[in-house]
């Protein structure tokens, strides 16, 4: 079972077909390098790598990158173009680095409870780690944000309901929500279709991991309408968990289009971008910050400059495109009776309608999400092609 987990997440790695991206990678300039860093406790046996841009002052902001499986932190970083932002922006960088003799394919143990519960492992490492940074350069704790991608992205999640109090904001990209595994068989079902779960049950999680009271950290949530990896619907059972946490209503959404995007938005609370037609990665536009890459895919809109304006750490960028999304006229798929609520209140009918399914039958709908599932397996090699 751990060698189906670690072969479908290689899988994030590779291009189709297990073929290596052909793009070059370019050195990362001098000027942002990362630089290694010492820190403890280390319970969960990670990396640690900061970057400080020249001139930034005391009382700077903090952002915590998390990278996805078989990539680094400093590829991760010159990908996404984070480091980029903070000589712009003047805020720190902090990105954590899994080791292979944690996880053979470097991927943060995102489904392992002694590693995202709060006090142990690789999320006691990553809090550690934060703290060495507000302290060593007298960094503003009460503007540290966090994000990652898909593996990285889940432990996001982990940190966001482990760690409350640190964060003033995160983002989970391609990623699942909180409490969606607990070992290898339940990371592999999540991967392939979010538990269902009502949102009150999804926000009782992250309630339950520590006694945090609020207020809560803001939320940004990215994911491709074509990933094969990380299926769509974590992304709105993310939503789900979070909007329950935040006492929103799923349906008070603001629906918006930005670059070819959805933008689904509750205020400056909470946001869920849908890419139509990204497959699994980060959505960058390289005119504005980062570098294609495996996984690091050029969308013409970047998810860093965005999510670093819903922070708060830039100016607005220009007022989305307003779009009307009409619900869909097909009823929800039947459910068990004893789970009545789940499927009205975490489809989310605006993200199928922006994707085109809001007029597909549901059994087109049902057979698009299986026929994803059965590419993601195949690609990994867990099935034969036809």
């Amino acid at each position: 079972m751990w060698r189906k987990l670690v072969s479908i997440m290689r899988f994030e790695t590779l291009g189709p077909g297990g073929k290596a991206n052909p793009l070059k990678r370019r050195p990362a300039p001098a000027a942002t390098a990362l630089v290694e860093t010492a820190f403890a406790p280390n319970p969960g046996n990670l990396r640690m790598f900061s970057y400080l841009p020249p001139g930034i002052k005391a009382g700077a902001p903090l952002v915590v990158l998390l990278h996805g499986c078989g990539q680094t932190a400093a590829g991760y970083c010159l990908g996404t173009g984070w480091n980029e932002l903070a000589g712009r922006l003047g805020f720190a960088v902090l990105a954590a680095e899994q080791k292979a003799v944690n996880n053979p394919n470097t991927c943060f143990d995102w489904f392992l409870p002694d590693d995202i519960a709060r006090g142990v492992g690789e999320a006691a490492s990553i809090a550690a780690m934060i703290q060495t940074m507000l302290d060593a350069h007298k960094l503003d704790a009460r503007r540290v944000f966090i994000t990652g991608l898909s593996a990285g992205g889940a432990m996001t999640a982990a940190m966001l309901a482990s760690y409350p109090e640190l964060f003033a904001g995160g983002a989970i990209i391609a990623g699942l929500p909180y409490g969606a595994a607990a070992n290898v068989r339940e990371a592999l079902e999540s991967m392939r279709s979010a538990p269902l779960r009502t949102p009150r049950q999804w926000g009782d999680a992250v309630r339950a991991a520590s006694d945090f009271k609020g207020p809560w950290p803001r939320i940004s949530i990215w994911h491709g309408g074509m990933d094969a990896t990380v299926n769509l619907t974590n992304a709105q059972a993310s939503v789900a968990q979070w909007a329950d946490v935040h006492g929103l209503e799923l349906t008070a959404a603001k629906p918006q289009q930005v670059d070819g995007a959805i933008r689904l938005s509750w205020g400056d609370t909470l946001e869920v971008y849908t890419l139509p037609a990204l497959g699994h990665g980060t959505p960058i536009a390289s005119r504005d910050a980062g570098t294609p890459m495996p996984f690091i895919l050029e969308a013409g809109i970047s998810s860093s400059s965005r999510i670093a304006e819903f922070w708060g750490l830039t100016e607005k960028a220009a007022k989305p495109k307003p779009v009307r999304i009409v619900p869909p006229v097909e009823p929800p798929v039947e459910q068990p009776v004893e789970q009545p609520a789940v499927v009205e209140q975490t489809t989310l009918p605006q993200i199928e309608a922006a994707l085109g399914m809001a007029d597909e039958p549901p059994t087109v709908r049902r057979n698009r999400i299986e026929d994803l599932i059965r590419r993601a397996l195949t690609a990994a090699g867990l099935v034969k092609k036809r």
